[in-house]
């Protein structure tokens, strides 16, 4: 189903919409200057309409002062192109088992179709954007990923050409920014053999905020922030509640590494780590320049 797009605002009075400028002015001042990551993923992908609004979104955020910074999934890109090859995508504990050649449809789906597609997007909308990839000036060196069994620690899982950051390198994304340009990254590293490796998007952008230092992280999903058992949602959350979440399945599958790294980027001194509804039009500009609240925040304590 498409998400309705409500972008009409003639109804609105001059005063009203004046009011409404206003009221973004505090929020405009506070984070000028400041480096704002964004990991893009789900509907708000997908969706015609909210990719326009996505991409909008983007170009305001640097228009008006901020250093936007955006880290690309692709899942759903990534298991079309595998299916028409006759392949099946496979996963463990939310991480996608990658051999030899799904790493090659991983490289050209992610560093070719969906960072063109985004950065299309955002030139269109008014913005320059640069696609890059950890191998560009060196930004991700990565390493096999060891992935324990989360019930036995003493199991391992063998995922293929998955990484592990090993190191982040940021001096070719601020010296993007430094030039006005918007970094688009895809998450894929580099090894010590120059071997390609398949990172989890929400890892990176955690690492890149956490690395930067970062004043927000923004993350978009299909949902509408951390939901309880009962589906309500968690407006805020801290490590100890993560853990009981996890422990009680109510936190599982693909959002175990969401949230592990957002935690790990708050505790690591990004100011605020926001898990919001992409399906909303314009939530990512609700969130930062206004008082509304789209979604879970995460704290370090």
């Amino acid at each position: 189903m498409t998400t309705p797009h409500t972008t009409d605002v003639s109804h609105i009075a001059p005063r009203e919409k004046a009011e409404i400028l206003s009221q973004a002015l505090p929020y405009i001042r506070k984070f000028h200057g400041k480096t704002i990551v964004i990991k893009y993923g789900g509907n708000a992908m997908t969706d015609p309409a909210l990719q326009q609004d996505f991409a909008e979104d983007v170009v305001l955020l640097k228009l008006v002062g901020l250093n936007p910074i955006v880290v690309h999934g692709g899942g759903p890109q990534i298991e079309g192109a595998l299916s028409r090859l006759g392949k099946k995508g496979e996963f463990v504990q939310g991480m996608r088992v990658t051999d030899e050649e799904t790493m090659e449809v991983v490289e050209w789906v992610l560093a070719g179709q969906v960072q063109q597609d985004i950065v299309g997007l955002i030139n269109a909308a008014g913005g320059k954007a640069v696609g890059l990839t950890g191998r560009d000036g060196g930004m991700i060196r990565a390493k096999k990923l060891k992935m324990l069994d989360k019930d036995d620690p003493a199991k391992e899982h063998d995922v293929g050409q998955v990484g592990d950051i090993v190191a982040i390198d940021p001096s070719v994304v601020k010296a993007l920014q430094d030039d006005q340009f918007i970094p688009v990254v895809s998450p894929i590293g580099f090894g010590e053999h120059n071997e390609s490796y398949n990172i989890n998007a929400d890892v990176v952008a955690a690492k890149l905020a956490t690395v930067l230092q970062a004043e927000k992280l923004l993350m978009l999903t299909n949902i509408r922030g951390v939901l309880d058992k009962n589906g309500e949602l968690l407006t805020e959350l801290t490590p100890r509640r993560i853990d009981e979440l996890v422990a009680d399945g109510t936190i599982s599958g693909g959002m175990i590494p969401k949230i592990a790294g957002a935690i790990d980027a708050a505790k690591s001194g990004v100011n605020a780590v926001h898990i919001i509804d992409g399906r909303v039009p314009h939530s990512m500009q609700l969130e930062v320049l206004t008082d509304h609240a789209y979604g879970t925040m995460l704290s370090s304590r």
